[in-house]
């Protein structure tokens, strides 16, 4: 039986500082969909955060289970080939549908003005009443 004290500490340090990094880039990715303004500006940041954070979580499981088993531990790769195949395939697909909808809105008569309305209500980032103020935080306008 195995335990984490026949860990080497070079091995627990760096499994902690993946799964650190792993966390930061998650956070960075979640923030850049709350911070960009558009749809297709806010496909980039999460799934670059999402295939980077399970990257460092991935390398850093697979770290740990190698050196605790005296083997190579290699299966958790095929949840990462899988994220990594079809996070960008998703984006793709999300913005190419993105890009036909606001096609199809722009050319059909009268509903280009209820398009907009539409988003700003989903989106409270894209609302005309929100100033941004030099720290890059919203603040709201006190309009109604």
């Amino acid at each position: 039986d195995r335990t984490m004290t026949e860990l080497p500490l070079w091995a627990a340090v760096s499994a902690a500082l993946l799964l650190v990094l792993a966390g930061i880039v998650t956070l960075v990715g979640s923030l850049g969909l709350l911070r960009l303004r558009s749809f297709h500006e806010r496909m980039h940041a999460p799934t670059m955060g999402m295939t980077m954070g399970a990257f460092c979580v991935v390398l850093a499981a697979t770290l740990i289970a190698s050196l605790l088993q005296h083997r190579p531990i290699v299966h958790e790769w095929l949840i990462c080939l899988f994220l990594f195949m079809t996070a960008p395939v998703t984006a793709i697909l999300l913005m190419q549908s993105a890009r036909h909808r606001q096609r199809t809105h722009m050319h059909t008569p009268g509903t280009a003005d209820q398009s907009s309305h539409t988003e700003s209500r989903e989106n409270p980032y894209t609302d005309d009443r929100l100033a941004h103020t030099g720290s890059g935080h919203p603040v709201h306008d006190a309009r109604p």
